[in-house]
């Protein structure tokens, strides 16, 4: 199935966080958000993507992350062909590394967020079921659909070498 894509006035909004991080103000969005900064596969090209954190993991500064758009996002398929990549979280700038969690592990993750947000969860489940196609409710059994159909991704800070 073909994801929606964003309509200009939606992509001119889901870009102005990036100002934030270039103006080195990502600090305000806090641990709730990141920007991704990767190598285009085919124009090697540097470009930047803000996403949205589902959770934060302080041990291991690693960052769980899901692609709305599927494996088609195109930041998914820059970082998954092995391009340079690095995030800013906070004020913490680091290179990274990625790896696709199981469905197991990605259940508990999004089951997690959807806990601490639950005072906006009627957007949250609009939100999914748009990229989806059909109607997240916000169920176990609508979680474990879900994470099949989109992929999360952690994103760990990679060890500086000594």
């Amino acid at each position: 199935m073909a994801h929606p894509r964003p309509s200009g006035f939606l992509r001119l909004l889901y870009r102005a966080p990036v100002l934030l991080y270039r103006w080195h103000c990502g600090w305000l969005l806090g641990r709730r958000f990141l920007l991704l900064d990767h190598i285009g596969r085919r124009s090697g090209l540097r470009r930047s993507t803000v996403l949205e954190v589902v959770e934060y993991r302080p041990f291991g500064a690693e960052a769980v992350v899901m692609s709305a758009y599927g494996f088609e996002a195109d930041w998914l398929r820059n970082i998954e062909a092995g391009g340079e990549a690095g995030i800013v979280i906070g004020s913490r700038r680091c290179a990274v590394e990625h790896r696709f969690l199981g469905e197991d592990e990605a259940v508990r993750a999004l089951s997690g967020y959807l806990r601490r947000n639950r005072f906006i969860a009627p957007i949250v489940r609009c939100g999914f079921s748009r990229f989806v196609g059909w109607r997240f409710d916000g169920s176990e059994a609508a979680v474990r659909r879900l994470v099949r159909q989109l992929p999360s991704i952690a994103l760990r800070c990679r060890p500086r070498p000594p």
